[in-house]
């Protein structure tokens, strides 16, 4: 197996001048991005290294309520990122979206750790951190479209919902509608993803294994594994963060409360 090439701190400088690039094309065409882009590099830099110094630890030490708090913490980030994206309030949305991601992540880590890998140890940390970290990212993009098209169509179309269930629909058959298209607009990227990986695309984990010096037959099967993670992963996160907000969103009679939205 031959040695995996390091990345020089100098070469890695050199990778950001392409950033030139993108950056002069917002400037030419006056797209006010060019701030908040950079903080983002920024941030990045300074959190993939903070994270590189955190796993060093935590994969050495490999203990399982210490792993556990690290998913922990990504599904609250991911809870509060999502509230913030979709223009929510923090109330009545951080312990419906919590309570789904922790589900969601238990049923997945038991079944694919537990059944399908058959580790001794489902908390070992080189599996169960990144494997979470990225059934937990993926939901975190598709959870963000798809609640943004749920309430934000509730939002719009108020009328046709109070239309619904005022000519004897139950809450349940007046929302199906805006349930169905948010799951519809929440998973079809990532199906067209799934349709077409492969042909156009290599994923990252796969990708990532064959540069570690794995075989592409043995990358092959975990990314398999990884994308069945990500869209079951997705799905409970999504539907399961419907449901539950729906228990804070509506009062006793069916009515959206008014303070759902950040002003």
């Amino acid at each position: 197996m031959k040695e995996i090439v390091d990345i020089g701190i100098g070469s890695l400088a050199l990778g950001f001048l392409l950033m030139i690039i993108p950056i002069a094309g917002f400037i030419y065409f006056k797209v006010k991005i060019v701030k908040e882009t950079v903080i983002a590099l920024i941030r990045m830099v300074i959190q993939l290294s903070l994270v590189a110094f955190y796993l060093e630890y935590i994969f050495a030490w490999n203990n399982a309520w210490v792993n556990v708090i690290w998913v922990c913490v990504m599904i609250l980030v991911g809870a509060f990122t999502t509230i913030k994206r979709a223009g929510l309030t923090y109330r009545f949305f951080i312990l419906p979206f919590a309570i789904s991601g922790f589900i969601s992540i238990l049923i997945l880590d038991a079944f694919f750790l537990g059944f399908v890998i058959h580790l001794d140890y489902v908390f070992d940390a080189r599996y169960f951190i990144p494997i979470s970290g990225m059934v937990l990212g993926n939901a975190l993009n598709h959870n963000i479209v798809g609640i943004s098209n749920y309430f934000g169509r509730l939002a719009k179309e108020q009328d046709l919902y109070y239309f619904l269930l005022v000519n004897g629909d139950s809450r349940k058959n007046s929302l199906a509608p805006f349930i169905r298209s948010a799951i519809k607009s929440g998973l079809n990227p990532l199906i067209a993803t799934m349709s077409v990986i492969g042909l156009i695309s290599l994923p990252g984990m796969m990708t990532g294994q064959i540069l570690g010096g794995s075989s592409p037959m043995v990358a092959i099967k975990y990314q398999i594994l990884i994308m069945l993670a990500i869209f079951v992963g997705c799905s409970i996160n999504l539907m399961l963060s419907i449901l539950l907000a729906n228990r804070f969103a509506f009062d006793s009679f069916g009515r959206i409360k008014a303070n759902l939205f950040k002003k």
